[in-house]
């Protein structure tokens, strides 16, 4: 039943899947998201269907694929009636609530076509994801009108950190020695402490705001979704005293990178390693000075997750409430010769996933690992299914993993597949492509990985003797028949988009019981290709027959 059932969805922005002390992570350690992985599933094949923040995101509140909700880039927006978790779990009485990022824009020249305002109940659920906003925060709030004051702006202010911007100026600006005011957002600050206290940064604030949630919602007997979405490990690079030098050089592990990558590239590989990003991160330098920030503003979310985590148990919640752990996206950090994230190397696609279900049910698989390929449009449909919703497989492309979780099964699929239209990178020009052909395609088995675009040459990794992606077999004779089955899966996966929402398939399916006894057309009166009465009047009588023998009239 849906009032003794919770969810809480935990996303953090740019996490890599091997950044964990569950993921044999070499230095950084994090016991409290290890616990959580004791007492559920850690999925170590888990795929985002895009490698940007927006779309990925968009598919993990729709439950579809991006070529299906269509919101293929940062900026573009979710168009207006797409469903998202919030509709569908609010239709079985669930109170779903975002605490922190989306990274949605609203389709506000939609919502002014159908005159719906913005400040209206539905203009609210349709501009923020089907979520009820307790505190949305993209946290991204340069001195611009890029998402000027923030909520935790205020609260800043509040607390006697007061400027124009608190945000850049105190949390999210550097320190020197002499009280200097080191900008943030450059990398060679990263090593520095934030300006801001640890305990009023933004991971402890979402994860207080989250608390609060969670006791409302408990006292009023809420069903309810708990979005915690935190902004970090995201740039920018930098986090307060006491995290900024608890890691050192010493600490990162060696980048996954070849000299053979920078040798003859394919062109869109090419093109990516020539960003301003991929330039600096391929830098020892650079990688020394942000990835110790990285690995420590990680080990502050886990902290946090232990305050959190105590608080729930206290509470006796865990017996009630589905825990899902997980991230939009990974980060390149310099592998590869790249930066940030928008390809389809295991760093960047590839994400953390764990999954803890409290029903008996689950008990055998608690602590256990599985490697099946599951994406993030899984999670939608999970939780629908976890509140006992009936499962929408017409809209929602993603599948329940409450099987896997069970024991019931081991495994959903056979290829996971993932997304990015580069249209709006310096790629486009590079290599001369019209906007209409910048979409590439990544499609993997588990054992290979193909990524796909036209106009340039694939790329292909055999993931089995070469987890390290560091050699591209797209131009290589002895993979083409490798190539070529990926390639015709993907096609088949292009051919079969989910379109038809708005009607489940028993809509289409619900005379198959009819034919073969009558033509289920003459209950309609709409009568289609008949010759005569008499043929009619055969019909009609079939039909009469079969619905008696059906105790119907």
């Amino acid at each position: 039943m849906t009032s003794k059932r919770n969810v809480l969805f935990i996303m953090c922005d740019q996490l890599r899947f091997d950044y964990l002390s569950c993921a044999e992570h070499k230095s950084l350690k994090t016991p409290n998201i290890d616990r959580l992985a004791g007492r559920g599933v850690r999925f170590t094949n888990a795929y985002v269907q895009s490698t940007v923040c927006g779309p990925s995101r968009m598919s993990a509140y729709t439950g579809r694929y991006v070529r299906s909700h269509g919101s293929t880039h940062n900026g573009v927006p979710l168009r207006i009636g797409e469903p998202t978790l919030g509709d569908h779990l609010r239709e079985v009485g669930v109170r779903c609530a975002l605490i922190g990022k989306t990274h949605m824009r609203a389709d506000e020249e939609g919502m002014e076509r159908l005159g719906i305002a913005r400040d209206s109940i539905i203009g609210v659920r349709v501009a923020e994801c089907g979520f009820e906003p307790l505190e949305r925060d993209d946290g991204l709030h340069p001195s611009t009108n890029y998402d000027p004051d923030p909520a935790y702006d205020s609260y800043l202010r509040e607390h006697g950190f007061d400027a124009e911007n608190p945000w850049e100026h105190w949390a999210n600006s550097g320190e020197g020695a002499n009280g200097e005011n080191f900008n943030g957002w450059l990398l060679v600050h990263a090593d520095k402490p934030a300006r801001i206290p640890e305990e009023h940064s933004e991971t402890p604030y979402m994860t207080r705001r989250a608390m609060r949630f969670i006791e409302e919602a408990e006292a009023k007997g809420e069903a309810w979704c708990a979005h915690l979405s935190y902004i970090k490990p995201h740039w920018p690079y930098i986090v307060p005293a006491p995290y900024h030098n608890m890691y050192g050089k010493a600490d990162i592990q060696p980048p996954i990178r070849s000299e053979a990558e920078r040798g003859s590239p394919n062109p869109i590989f090419e093109a990516f390693q020539q960003e301003r990003y991929s330039k600096n991160f391929s830098r020892d330098e650079v990688r020394e000075t942000v990835i110790p920030c990285y690995m420590v503003l990680i080990k502050q979310i886990d902290d946090q997750l232990g305050h959190l985590f105590d608080f729930m148990d206290k509470r006796g919640l865990f017996g009630k409430t589905l825990v899902v752990f997980t991230s939009d996206h990974g980060d390149y950090l310099g592998d590869h010769w790249l930066g940030e994230k928008y390809l389809f190397h295991d760093v960047a696609a590839k994400v953390p996933m764990i999954v803890y279900d409290p029903r008996p049910e689950a008990d055998a698989t608690r602590g256990t690992t599985s490697a099946a390929l599951v994406e993030m449009i899984d999670l939608a449909p999970t939780f629908l299914d976890f509140f006992g919703g009936k499962a929408k497989p017409h809209s929602l492309e993603g599948r329940s993993l409450l099987p896997l979780t069970s024991g019931e099964r081991q495994s959903l699929r056979n290829h996971a597949v993932s997304e990015y239209d580069y249209s709006g990178d310096a790629a486009r020009l590079k290599l001369a492509m019209p906007v209409s052909g910048c979409k590439l395609y990544m499609i993997t088995d588990g054992r290979f990985k193909l990524v796909h675009g036209e106009g340039v040459p694939p790329m292909f990794f055999d993931l089995g003797n070469d987890p390290g992606e560091l050699r591209d077999l797209g131009r290589e004779p002895s993979a083409a028949g490798d190539i070529e089955r990926l390639r015709k899966a993907l096609m088949r996966w292009l051919a079969l988009p989910n379109n038809r929402i708005t009607v489940p398939d028993e809509w289409l399916t619900d005379i198959d019981g009819k034919i073969g006894h009558f033509d289920p057309i003459v209950g309609s009166g709409v009568l289609i290709g008949y010759w005569d009465e008499a043929e009619l009047a055969q019909q009609q009588e079939a039909r009469r027959r079969w619905l008696a023998r059906q105790g119907r009239k």
